[in-house]
């Protein structure tokens, strides 16, 4: 409208509370994601073998079930810290392969199409758009790791009795702070990789690469130099070390944890300055 008209009135509507304004990036992405039918199927194959784990903790526990098979109850599988792992492992591989296709879309349009100047020419500032960009993964990847999990292990100590719940509490630790940490370091590769690589597919394709080429290159190093802390650069190996001490299950990494969590740490700081270099109000194009 003419501004010589002075019709126009500024915003006197209901203002979002600042803790949660970080949140309207998150809601909008993921009305794009989900616009995807191949996202929801993934999903929806990523909740089976939680939903397995659950029927056969049931199977565990009823006695009706095991005479009909004849099957003698200390002969099943034990609902134990072992099998909780190796939920989390094959939860965080799905987790891996659904970073690599909602991440690379989370920054790379919004830098394709010059949209970050009229992100920050609002209240609104790097961290709060980081925060819910990231948001997005966080929250998605948790929803098959962690919070399955959670459940499963309510289920188990709900049918195992309160003794069984409190001898093994510390496990719930281990099924929420394992995989969130395994997420937190994927969403911020993804936010990297989508934050310098605008084409989707080449973003996509080195999320993977990461892993599959840290994992050649640790072993190339260990072959050579004849030693194992090459294994550091493989995070699915850090990650495996860092679990087998949650869990308290031997993984046969051979890796130190303390020095699993130093490489997980340095992952991150990486892929933070990596953000903090391209996630900017401008760019200088040479």
């Amino acid at each position: 409208m003419a501004v010589y008209k002075r019709t126009y009135k500024g915003y006197a509507g209901a203002r979002t509370p600042e803790w949660s304004r970080f949140l309207i990036v998150t809601r909008y992405s993921y009305a794009r994601l989900f616009q995807s039918k191949f996202l929801i199927l993934f999903l929806t194959v990523c909740f089976f073998y939680p939903l397995g784990a659950a029927l056969f903790i049931y199977a565990a526990h009823n006695l009706s079930f095991l005479r009909m098979f004849r099957i003698p109850a200390g002969d099943l599988f034990a609902i134990d810290p072992r099998f909780f792992y190796f939920y989390s492992n094959f939860q965080g591989a799905m987790a891996y392969l659904l970073t690599a296709f909602a991440g690379p879309s989370l920054i790379s349009p919004d830098l394709t199409n010059n949209a970050l100047p009229l992100y920050f020419s609002r209240p609104f500032t790097r961290a709060e758009y980081v925060a819910g960009k990231m948001s997005v993964l966080l929250i998605l990847l948790s929803m098959i790791t962690w919070v399955p999990g959670l459940i499963l292990f309510g289920i188990q100590g709900d049918l195992a009795g309160w003794e069984w719940t409190k001898a093994n509490l510390w496990l719930a630790g281990a099924i929420i702070l394992g995989p969130l940490a395994w997420i937190t370091v994927l969403s911020l590769i993804a936010m990297a990789m989508s934050a310098w690589v605008k084409w989707r597919v080449a973003a996509g394709a080195l999320i993977l690469g990461v892993f599959f080429a840290g994992a050649g290159f640790g072993r190339a190093i260990n072959g050579v130099l004849r030693i194992q802390s090459g294994t550091l650069i493989d995070l699915t190996e850090v990650k495996s070390a860092i679990w087998g001490s949650m869990f308290r299950y031997d993984t046969g990494t051979g890796l130190d944890v303390s020095d699993a969590w130093i490489a997980l740490g340095i992952a991150s700081t990486l892929c933070l300055l990596l953000l903090v270099k391209k996630v900017r109000a401008l760019e200088i194009v040479k």
